[in-house]
């Protein structure tokens, strides 16, 4: 008991450690100790929670601990930052983070398996590649499956993108999250067609405006616990900020939990439309910008199960039918490897019956195949409300 009343109270004092730690040599020194303190407890902090089911609970055991707790990627990262978050958060669905890309090879005895389980059908200890980028240019064929608008209120596609050389979120310095919204802002603002904008720091936007923002689930906002746990809210706003076009079809998020989250959306079902918009402007961006990217795991970015494409197609859809039963829905959904959220994001409710539906897996296809595999998931729960009584 006493060790876990030490972790819940080492969780609540890293936020100050974490800032001495980049104060003196002595503070670093004792942050390093009280991290591998926390490590060694947070076993025993995952288990002792019955209602617990994270993959982070699942996989983290003591002989993990032992073997990983004193190792260090080349930009600092330990096992600690990697866990936090799902130690704090008890009710993670994964509870792991990557603090930089090395990560994921260097604790790769607790990464690997919890990627294995997510992306379903990629099994890394089996060779398992993830396949080159392949956005489907030559094959796309997306009739709109709602042209009448019955169901499918808006349709979104993203991906994150982190840049080559930068740790990721809970690493990242001051100085750092400037000097790379400064990069990004110049690369923004070079993209032409439908995709030229304008990018808006968020230091120093009124409340109003970040609301209406939010509202339009167009920005993104502080305060996630999950993320907040994990580091990644660190020097909030510093270096954070929305690029939008005119029409705010277009959309590049920066340094919110990834580096760059590059978003296509509008209302309706046209989604062959809005797919041909996100190629097009991560083509211009890539153009300007190195991206992180690993031989086997695809993309990189700070959680493992936005890996590979990382590509999220998803609609806001009402399906009042076949959601009645919330448990019964979420089955059918996995039977088409979708996955269900609330219309506000992950950890959200549901608003008037609206459901977030996406494709779950990220990683062992391409970025067409993993919109296709949204696509038909869509068309068959259409067809599934539109046969129920």
């Amino acid at each position: 008991m006493l060790s876990i009343l030490f972790a819940v109270k080492g969780l609540r004092d890293y936020g100050k450690d974490h800032y001495l730690l980049h104060r003196t040599d002595m503070a670093a020194a004792l942050n390093a100790a009280d991290k591998l303190k926390r490590t060694e407890g947070a076993v025993e902090v995952l288990q002792a929670d019955a209602k617990g089911h994270s993959l982070l609970k699942k996989y983290l055991t003591k002989e993990i601990v032992e073997k990983l707790k004193n190792k260090q990627t080349s930009m600092g990262a330990t096992l600690w930052d990697c866990i936090q978050s799902g130690v704090a958060n008890l009710d993670s669905g994964v509870g792991i983070y990557a603090p930089d890309a090395e990560s994921y090879n260097v604790f790769s005895d607790l990464f690997y398996p919890i990627i294995n389980e997510y992306h379903i059908g990629f099994d890394l200890t089996k060779g398992a590649k993830h396949p080159a980028p392949d956005f489907g240019m030559d094959k796309l064929n997306f009739p709109n499956p709602d042209p009448e608008g019955k169901y499918i209120i808006s349709t979104r596609v993203r991906c994150g993108r982190s840049l080559k050389g930068y740790p990721f979120n809970p690493l990242l310095t001051e100085p750092q999250y400037l000097e790379m919204e400064k990069s990004v802002q110049q690369a923004l603002a070079g993209l032409t067609g439908e995709h030229a904008g304008k990018y808006y720091p968020l230091k120093g936007m009124t409340k109003d405006v970040q609301n209406q923002l939010i509202e339009d689930h167009f920005l993104f906002k502080e305060g996630d616990r999950f993320l907040q746990a994990a580091q990644a809210c660190r020097f909030w706003p510093d270096g954070r900020g929305i690029f939008h076009n005119d029409n705010k079809t277009f959309l590049v998020w920066v340094n919110e939990e990834d580096h760059l989250r590059i978003i296509s959306m509008q209302k309706g079902g046209d989604l062959l439309t809005i797919y041909k918009r996100l190629i097009q402007g991560v083509q211009q961006i890539e153009a300007k910008l190195p991206f992180s990217h690993d031989e086997r795991l695809g993309f990189l970015t700070f959680c493992p199960t936005n890996l590979g494409t990382t590509i999220r197609a998803s609609v806001h859809i009402k399906l009042p039918k076949i959601s009645k039963n919330l448990d019964e829905f979420n089955k059918i959904a996995a039977r088409y490897n979708l996955q269900v959220r609330g219309t506000a994001g992950e950890h959200s409710e549901t608003v008037g019956g609206v459901y977030d539906v996406s494709n779950k897996r990220r990683m062992g296809l391409t970025e067409y195949d993993a919109v296709k595999e949204m696509y038909d998931g869509v068309v068959e729960l259409i067809k599934l409300e539109a046969k129920s009584q």
